[in-house]
């Protein structure tokens, strides 16, 4: 697998190697020991699974300390825009964020770092978007900045006024309003 740094340190996109031929395609989707080797030392304990169309927003999602999650993620079917912002107070890269396209075509994966919160919209007519956990889900911890905050400069490629968001993530608060207990000094890992 190929690691691709981005702008904000710690966030980055993975490619894999393809071997293609007559029969199809084959690829491996992921190695513990790579990861560990060319990312940093995780250990996922959770696989989640989505299934949304096209317009559909989700995020952006976080979890409070102390079950803050990383994740690694990539769209199985379709394609989505995936991003993560930087939640780290006292962060250089504070309320930036990094996006990405993530296609079934390019196979591409995004590793999201705790401390960031995570969220994408679905630019096919349908997508499957898989995610691996380093944490658990904790409802007790749930938490999110709202996907239309214009402070974020985020372009979502499709017209906001047109997304399709659930009532939870339209109740989420701007990053400005947001309780965000991640400090850049704190100890993620």
């Amino acid at each position: 697998m190929e690691v691709i740094k981005t702008a904000i340190e710690g966030v980055v996109i993975i490619e894999p190697r393809i071997f293609k031929d007559a029969r199809g395609y084959f690829f491996e989707s992921f190695s513990q020991k790579e990861f560990n080797e060319k990312v940093m030392p995780i250990n996922f304990v959770q696989d989640n699974e989505s299934m949304s169309s096209y317009g559909v927003m989700r995020g952006l999602h976080y979890q409070k300390m102390p079950y803050t999650q990383s994740k690694l993620v990539r769209c199985v079917k379709g394609a989505v825009l995936d991003v993560a912002v930087d939640i780290r107070k006292g962060s250089p890269t504070f309320g930036q964020h990094v996006a990405v396209e993530l296609t079934e075509e390019n196979h591409r994966q995004f590793f999201v770092p705790r401390g960031f919160a995570h969220g994408f919209v679905v630019l096919s007519e349908t997508a499957i978007f898989q995610y691996k956990c380093d944490n658990f889900y904790a409802p007790q911890a749930d938490a999110g900045i709202q996907l239309r905050d214009e402070e974020l400069g985020i372009d979502w490629r499709i017209p906001t006024a047109e997304a399709i968001l659930s009532e939870k993530d339209l109740k989420h608060p701007f990053l400005r309003d947001a309780v965000l207990d991640f400090d850049i000094k704190d100890k993620l890992y």
